[in-house]
């Protein structure tokens, strides 16, 4: 007869992996350029935060490029945020999606890519490789305007 300590050593938890979408697929919009990205994005992104501090979002799409939905990975301070891979990839798959766009703003108004964003960036398109989902573009926010990776040839 196994003892409650027993029992107790080999319970583990349940992993699920869901994702719930309240919008009908044929009103999805379609992401065709990076000014259809800045368009959804410009909609979810707080104004009264924009330019406060720096926040990561990432917008994921499905084969046909319409929007599966947007997920925030991070808030962070006015100078920088942290966007981990590994959740950015979490949200990919538990999506569904084949595409993603990277998106962060920058509260000084420097459209300018910083190192760690051009590294960032390379890393996920890598990531994204061997998970067969597409690094469409990288965006960076102001309350003005936007810098396309895709744009500028830099994905």
């Amino acid at each position: 007869m196994e003892s409650t300590n027993e029992k107790k050593q080999w319970e583990v938890a349940e992993i699920q992996l869901s994702y719930k979408s309240n919008v009908k697929p044929s009103l999805r919009p379609k992401i065709t350029s990076s000014r259809d990205a800045h368009e959804v994005l410009k909609r979810v992104w707080n104004d009264s935060v924009i330019e406060l501090c720096e926040q990561f979002k990432v917008l994921f799409t499905n084969r046909a490029n319409k929007v599966l939905g947007v997920f925030e990975v991070s808030t962070g301070g006015i100078a920088g945020t942290v966007a981990d891979p590994k959740l950015i990839f979490v949200a990919a798959l538990r999506a569904g999606a084949t595409g993603l766009i990277l998106s962060h703003n920058h509260p000084s108004g420097n459209l300018t890519p910083s190192h760690a964003d051009i590294e960032l960036t390379k890393k996920i398109k890598e990531g994204g490789r061997l998970l067969e989902i597409q690094l469409l573009d990288h965006l960076i926010l102001t309350s003005e305007s936007y810098y396309s990776f895709a744009d500028e040839g830099l994905i």
